[in-house]
């Protein structure tokens, strides 16, 4: 019998004995004070009676991250090492920061945000472009020992309303305007201050951070507005600075609002000690970056989970150089933006979604960037690994970026899919590529990494106690799909609860298996060997380019039409960004035709609603209208699951094709009937999917 590999001994050990395992890789941060243990186990009783196992990590210690990411390694001598690369091809502009450097802006910032009234335990909300000043509000407010909540630049105000409600957060800190690729500058004033009105909560003061290419003005003082610079300057005058404020390991270090089935965002809550000690490990022994020489490019956004991770807190948790990219994959200037990155920085890890390998797929398909440029000049021999996440890697981008991995970059360079989400905050699953680092962070030695196999998202990380179950709950044998689940405790990086609402987090993630399993929310498998297959999202969540929408909140836009009466949306395959929303209507008039495809006017006019409340990024990608086509529970509830099977069946000339019908189906009729709009709509549109696609996102 062969020996077991590293990864699997240590992620064995990780669920043997959390306790022991925890406690050794919490000696590699720097602790206020030493917390008591490294894991505790409880319980917590709601008001609506129900008991449920609780957890925390490394109580009774203290901890500063700001402090871990910053000044620690100024400290021990490495301040003279580069900390941030930023490079905004939009703009055509770079700037690099030494940790020397970054402290000083952070401890600056700190100390402005202090005397504007931020402490210990207050919310300050981040509405920013991708620049360094995003960077230093995150540490800032972090130094302080606040929270802070980062939304998205390009959500709507009425996501962020929606989400300054949610946290009532004490300050707003924001950009004049943000960059989108190469549409030029959007102005955030006017959606700050729609925000503003539309929340019933006000914060106190909006920051402004003032770029060039597109001004606030004025800013206006008597509404609680402030010149970002000008209170920078001023403090810098005055020598004005803060010290870094420990917090409890059990408190909040950040809020991540993530999509929800009601529509409404849940706010997931990252606590300070696992965190740091959790991303610590994470960043070393999957991710292969162990500290200075090592520069990680993360292509994300700071918006979502990925660049809370993996742009800013684990590559400076490690003492690491991190690219702060302003671009996108295509258009900024063109499908080898990615590998200039690379070479320029001379990048050992990348971290990007599929849909960003597609788009530059599609841009040049032989990839003559890769090759014929960068590859054959050796540009690319610094990268050791590209990670792949958001959505699951379909094998064909796999391989065929390993096969360019290995004529082009670094010897034993890998391509690993991981699997994890923002209640994960780290990995759940993948391949390590310094396994050796759960056992010794010391050790040079780097073990050869597990097998990759493509359309797999590897095997569980530590402390992730991985199974499938049906929908009883009852463990499946290795090989047949089901439900994934997780036992308690998550690993460290991962929520112990939802922002001020625990009895959300029980309902949400407890309540289906009566509180022995996590519910993840996705369907899969785990082979014989241990790897994590994701098939499927179990609920009704859409991934659009690696950005998660619920089907709820853009149904709840799209019925905000006076005409609309009921809609259903799912998610149909698009080459490009893996789905797009595509929405099932009915209209509220009662005697009106009913033509599988509404007109241009219509559809214009649903297409500004999601915009509007949701975000560009969430536009839909067709409407299909009709009546009694919906098909529900006897209990009310959409099948969508139902319309998805139809819509994919028809992506792929299958209209026929019998589709899974619960027995709790309401109607079998309102199947028929979807069955034949969906016919209707694809012969109207053409046989092309994608064309059709194209034709509506140019209304």
């Amino acid at each position: 019998m062969a020996p077991m590999h590293i990864q699997d001994r240590v992620y064995d050990a990780s669920i043997a004995d959390p306790e022991g395992f925890w406690n050794h890789q919490a000696e590699s941060v720097f602790w206020h004070r030493e917390p008591m243990r490294a894991f505790q186990k409880g319980k917590k009783t709601l008001k609506s009676g129900v008991t449920h196992d609780h957890w925390s990590w490394f109580p009774g210690g203290e901890i500063s991250t700001t402090y871990n990411c910053v000044d620690r390694h100024v400290k021990d001598g490495n301040g003279e090492n580069v900390a941030i690369c930023w490079d905004s091809p939009v703009t055509g502009l770079k700037e690099q920061y030494t940790y020397q450097q970054l402290l000083e802006e952070v401890e600056t910032l700190a100390g402005v945000l202090r005397e504007e009234g931020v402490k210990k335990g207050d919310v300050v909300l981040i509405y920013m472009p991708m620049i360094p000043a995003a960077l230093f509000a995150m540490l800032a407010i972090a130094r302080l020992g606040a929270i802070h909540a980062v939304v998205f630049g390009g959500f709507s105000p009425a996501a962020l309303a929606q989400r300054m409600e949610a946290s009532r957060p004490r300050a707003i800190m924001t950009a004049s305007c943000g960059i989108e690729g190469n549409k030029g500058p959007m102005g955030y004033k006017r959606l700050i201050e729609e925000a503003l009105q539309k929340s019933s909560f006000k914060p106190e003061k909006t920051i402004v951070w003032q770029r060039e290419q597109l001004r606030w003005e004025p800013v206006m003082k008597e509404n609680g507005q402030r010149n970002w610079q000008r209170l920078v300057k001023s403090a810098k005058n005055r020598g004005l600075k803060a010290e870094a404020v420990p917090v409890g390991s059990d408190d909040g270090l950040y809020i991540i609002y993530t999509s929800g089935t009601t529509g409404l965002p849940k706010g997931v809550v990252r606590t300070a000690g696992g965190h740091a000690v959790g991303l610590n490990f994470s960043i070393k022994y999957l991710f292969g970056v162990h500290g200075p020489g090592d520069v990680m490019f993360t292509a994300s956004d700071i918006g979502w989970v990925v660049g809370h991770s993996y742009i800013v807190y684990a590559p400076l948790l490690a003492g690491a150089t991190t690219v702060l990219f302003e671009g996108k994959p295509v258009g900024t200037p063109d499908a080898s933006t990615f590998w200039r990155i690379i070479e320029e920085y001379k990048v050992t890890t990348m971290f990007t979604a599929p849909t960003a390998l597609r788009a530059i797929r599609r841009e040049d398909g032989d990839n003559d960037y890769f090759e014929k440029i960068y590859g054959e000049r050796g540009g690319l021999r610094t990268l050791r690994a590209l990670f792949l996440a958001g959505e699951r890697s379909e094998p064909s981008i796999v391989q065929m970026y390993q096969k360019l991995l290995e004529r082009h970059c670094a010897g034993g360079a890998l391509v690993v899919d991981n699997w994890w989400s923002s209640e994960s905050g780290s990995p759940i699953s993948g391949i390590a590529l310094s396994a050796a680092a759960g056992q010794d962070f010391s050790s040079g030695h780097r073990h050869k990494p597990l097998l990759i196999k493509p359309g797999s998202a590897g095997k569980a990380m530590p402390g992730f106690d991985v199974r499938v179950v049906d929908d009883e709950g009852k463990e499946l044998k290795r090989g047949e799909m089901g439900n994934i689940v997780m036992g308690i405790p998550l690993a460290p990086t991962a929520f112990t609860t939802l922002w001020e609402d625990e009895e959300r987090f029980y309902r949400s993630y407890l309540k289906r298996f009566n509180g022995k399993w996590i519910d993840t929310g996705d369907a899969g498998m785990i082979d014989e060997e241990g790897y994590i297959s994701i098939m499927s999202r179990a609920d009704d969540v859409i991934n659009v380019a690696a950005h998660r929408f619920s089907t709820g909140a853009i149904e709840q836009a799209i019925t905000t039409h006076p005409d609309i009466a009921e809609a259903a949306v799912v998610g149909i395959p698009d080459a490009l960004k893996g789905h797009l929303p595509f929405a099932f209507i009915t209209l509220s008039m009662h005697h009106h035709p009913h033509p599988a495809v509404p007109n241009d006017m219509l559809f214009k006019e649903v297409q500004k609603l999601v915009r509007e409340q949701i975000g560009a990024i969430a536009s839909l990608g067709g409407i299909i209208q009709g009546k009694g086509m919906i098909p529900k529970t006897r209990s009310g509830k959409t099948l969508r699951r139902v319309l998805r099977e139809l819509i994919e069946n028809a992506t792929h000339g299958e209209m026929d094709k019998e589709v899974v019908i619960p027995s709790t189906i309401e109607d079998r009729e309102a199947v028929e009937v979807a069955r034949a709009k969906v016919k209707e709509y694809f012969r109207v549109k053409g046989k092309d999917l994608h064309k059709a696609i194209e034709v509506r996102a140019k209304l």
